[in-house]
């Protein structure tokens, strides 16, 4: 009696709870009028239905294209320019240029005159610049050398250089275009210079002379590069003269040798020259027009010791129109000015130097059409 009574108290007990929960639970989402200030965190979902089997089109309206993708290549072009690689990011920015100049002229039954004539110029620079942040450090490597052939006389050379520039810079913040700088250059020529016609005596030769400056300073240089003015207070300037006939002579400012009454070198003449003096040097890149650019290499120097005052110019100016990709003209001009370097040598009958001669202003004009080509 006593285990019936339970099993319907148990029951009766399940049926009321469940009566008391559907009466008064409430909804999960409760029912919101407009005047309810709180909103249903509640996010709806459309229903997308995709059909395993489309119903094929039959009746296809007049106007509508329906056409199936195709790939072809008939009316694909070729690239005209080479494709560029991707390359990682670098801080060096580097130029390499080789080139030659000619010019030519030629006779044939011409009654004002003339004699066939041939001229070439060949040229190759190197450039390596490097910039980061404070850092900077450019390096420029010029070589260049030209002969002139004309009919009824041998090869002449038009031209010989040798040219080394190295500078380092160091600003103190990011924003400035003024450097403290330390700037190494270097000239020199690849063979014997001769005063034409004479071709028995070099009036100079490889290393004699060759020039090296090196000094610390400050250089400005615009945020474009084109612009570049280097001022240094103490720079070392060593002439070099490493052909020992020229040295005795004392050409190009070194201390020539001692001689007898007999003409007899007594001590030989110095084959380097050592200066101390102030150097201000200039580079400027512009554009003139489209394909027209405007280059100018300004060199001064003097000497604090010997002859402060006196001034060593080095001035080059070119002129560079390129035509295309690889045709370049070139017109340019170089003065020189060295009082160390003295013209009109004056020598007796015995061939004593009576009159060692005059520094004198020194010009050359250049005007080329070749090919160049970058690399």
């Amino acid at each position: 009696m006593t285990k019936r009574i339970t099993n319907k108290t148990v029951w009766f007990t399940i049926i009321l709870g469940l009566a008391a929960n559907l009466f008064f639970a409430q909804n999960t989402i409760p029912a919101t009028t407009p005047t309810d200030s709180v909103s249903i965190d509640t996010t709806v979902v459309d229903t997308i239905v995709i059909r395993k089997t489309l119903t094929k089109i039959k009746h296809i309206p007049r106007g509508v294209n329906l056409t199936n993708p195709v790939i072809s290549f008939k009316k694909t072009k070729p690239l005209k320019d080479r494709y560029n690689r991707f390359r990682v990011p670098s801080f060096w920015k580097k130029e390499n240029q080789l080139g030659i100049n000619v010019s030519e002229t030629a006779f044939v039954n011409w009654n004002a005159g003339g004699d066939n004539a041939i001229s070439g110029l060949g040229f190759l620079k190197f450039s390596r610049n490097y910039k980061f942040r404070y850092f900077k450090w450019d390096n420029n490597l010029d070589l260049r050398y030209g002969l002139n052939a004309q009919e009824g006389r041998k090869l002449r050379k038009t031209e010989d250089v040798i040219r080394l520039n190295s500078n380092v810079g160091y600003r103190r913040d990011t924003i400035s275009n003024w450097y403290y700088s330390v700037q190494l250059n270097f000239n020199t020529q690849f063979s014997n210079g001769f005063k034409y016609p004479d071709r028995t005596t070099p009036i100079s030769r490889f290393m004699a002379p060759g020039y090296l400056f090196f000094g610390a300073g400050t250089s400005y240089i615009s945020q474009d590069q084109k612009f570049n003015l280097y001022l240094s207070p103490l720079t070392q300037k060593s002439t070099f003269v490493l052909d020992q006939r020229l040295a005795d002579r004392g050409a190009f400012g070194v201390e020539k040798a001692v001689l007898d009454a007999d003409g007899n070198v007594i001590t030989p003449g110095e084959n380097h020259l050592l200066e101390l003096g102030f150097l201000v040097t200039h580079n400027w890149n512009l554009n003139l027009g489209k394909n027209i650019d405007l280059n100018s290499r300004l060199n001064l120097y003097t000497d604090y010791l010997a002859s402060f005052g006196n001034i060593d110019l080095d001035w080059e100016l070119n002129i560079k129109m390129r035509v295309n990709k690889y045709i370049l003209t070139t017109i340019g001009t170089h003065l020189i000015y060295d009082d160390d370097i003295l013209f009109d040598e004056v020598k007796n009958v015995d061939g004593i130097v009576t009159d060692p001669g005059e520094p004198r202003l020194q010009f050359k004009q250049v005007l080329g059409v070749g090919v160049a080509y970058d690399f």
